[in-house]
């Protein structure tokens, strides 16, 4: 960076991750800060001191004890954010014009289009963000991309996961060298001998795809097989365990369908429900829909509960 910022050129380091720090825990006890009303660790976000989910907007200040053994001064933010990312340069770049370009940074539109002219007009040397930086932006005198934690998309059960991080790295890879000097990108991976990872080093779009299409087949998971998703929600978790049991007690006894499940949905409590999933793998000949609408049909769903039907689900979570 040092150098493509001296040669008056600039550069972006990208981390999909907003915030400061995905996890704080307490160096005395381990206790984890954890949101009350869903599965998912508390972020730190230094600029405002507070804490977020980012799935159901709770927040809460940063205590200065540990609210498990009352501990003080042991609250340890562990892992990297893009908040602790734009630290370091601080720390070890003083002069370096930079900003940071996340959703929780931008206030907006115009904000988002006024980081762009700053960028074109060469006022910033250094741009740190998340994905929202990844897609579409050209910047002539950018010729250096660093992608931090590049494997962070392919953990959490999605079976669309390294397709999505393909993408995604693409995506923000082709930021660099848009203009006339030759671009360069540094991927930081625990995982270099990756399928993604290798075929984003040769450029090989096409052979990634038709491994990928290959496991997918195996597996019998999308575009080869369709799925259904089927999430049962509700305040009291034994209630919900008990209508997803009896779900797939009366599952369609169809030898050409999987059934899969109950089992606890990735995030199993979110925004004060808990969560189990169904999910059913059926050939792309069979109408899903007809079977999954005459499936649940015949089953009475108590009032305190809630029945999610996702056909060819998008997300996973």
């Amino acid at each position: 960076m040092k150098k493509t910022i001296g040669e008056k050129q600039q550069a972006m380091l990208f981390l999909n991750r907003r915030g400061y720090a995905p996890l704080t825990l307490c160096r005395a006890c381990g206790h984890r800060l954890q949101c009350p009303n869903c599965t998912s660790w508390m972020i730190e976000h230094k600029q405002s001191g507070r804490l977020h989910c980012h799935h159901c907007d709770y927040s809460m200040r940063l205590p200065d004890k540990c609210p498990s053994c009352g501990v003080e001064g042991r609250l340890a933010a562990c892992g990297p954010g893009v908040e602790r990312v734009a630290e370091e340069i601080k720390a070890k770049m003083p002069d370096v014009r930079f900003a940071i370009m996340a959703s929780d940074t931008l206030d907006g539109p115009k904000a988002a289009q006024a980081l762009v002219n700053q960028m074109t007009n060469q006022e910033l040397d250094l741009l740190i963000g998340t994905q929202i930086m990844a897609k579409g932006y050209h910047f002539p005198r950018l010729t250096l991309v660093g992608v931090v934690d590049a494997d962070l998309g392919l953990a959490g059960g999605d079976p669309r996961a390294a397709e999505r991080t393909f993408q995604l790295l693409q995506q923000v890879s082709g930021r660099s060298g848009r203009g006339q000097d030759p671009g360069r990108v540094l991927l930081q991976t625990t995982a270099p001998d990756h399928p993604v990872m290798k075929a984003i080093l040769k450029g090989d779009r096409d052979s990634f795809m038709a491994a990928e299409l290959k496991e997918r087949e195996a597996y019998h998971l999308p575009p080869a097989w369709r799925l259904a998703s089927v999430t049962v929600s509700g305040a009291d978790a034994k209630e919900v365990l008990r209508l997803a049991d009896h779900l797939a007690a009366n599952a369609p006894q169809d030898p050409k369908l999987r059934v899969l499940g109950p089992a606890p949905a990735p995030f199993a409590m979110l925004r004060g429900r808990y969560r189990h999933r169904l999910l059913i793998q059926a050939p792309r000949n069979i109408n899903l829909s007809a079977v999954v609408r005459q499936w649940l049909g015949a089953i009475k769903i108590p009032r305190s509960l809630r029945i999610l039907v996702d056909i060819d689900p998008f997300s996973f979570l």
